[in-house]
């Protein structure tokens, strides 16, 4: 991994205004570069005051998404050891799965309002790349329990 993951990770600001917090779009973000393959288990994650200064958002946000993303089992957390991408992430519960994609299709409605796109193009473009999925490496990784 680069030695500027902050960078890689986080190529574009988190959107200051609209309907996703921030810790959330930090979630996201790190859940996709996951599912995507960009990071890879055992991978190190940003320390939380690295991540803090790159977003120039508060430490405490960055706390909160990093404990999510360990209640989810996507990271993995050694005190004096930094945070890494999990090895072995747990089975998905089905009620929290199911939760989860509730959560993650509110939140993309959200941030469609929020950046003026209609929701409806957004469900197509999102139809269209799994469609073309079958000839690029999995996204559906990043919802093992994790969505």
């Amino acid at each position: 991994m680069s030695a500027n993951i902050e960078t890689l990770l986080f190529p574009t600001p988190l959107l200051m205004t609209g309907g996703l917090p921030l810790r959330v779009q930090m979630r996201e973000r790190i859940l996709t570069a996951v599912g995507s393959g960009l990071l890879k288990p055992g991978d190190r994650l940003p320390t939380m005051r690295a991540l803090s200064v790159h977003l120039q958002v508060d430490l405490n946000t960055v706390q909160r998404a990093y404990a999510e993303l360990e209640r989810l089992g996507a990271i993995e957390t050694f005190r004096a050891r930094g945070s890494f991408v999990s090895n072995h992430p747990p089975p998905p519960d089905p009620g929290l799965r199911e939760r989860e994609v509730m959560d993650l299709a509110a939140s993309t409605i959200a941030r469609s309002h929020a950046l003026g796109l209609e929701p409806d193009h957004v469900l197509q473009a999102m139809k269209t790349l799994l469609e073309s999925s079958s000839s690029i490496a999995p996204v559906s990784g990043a919802g093992k329990g994790q969505s």
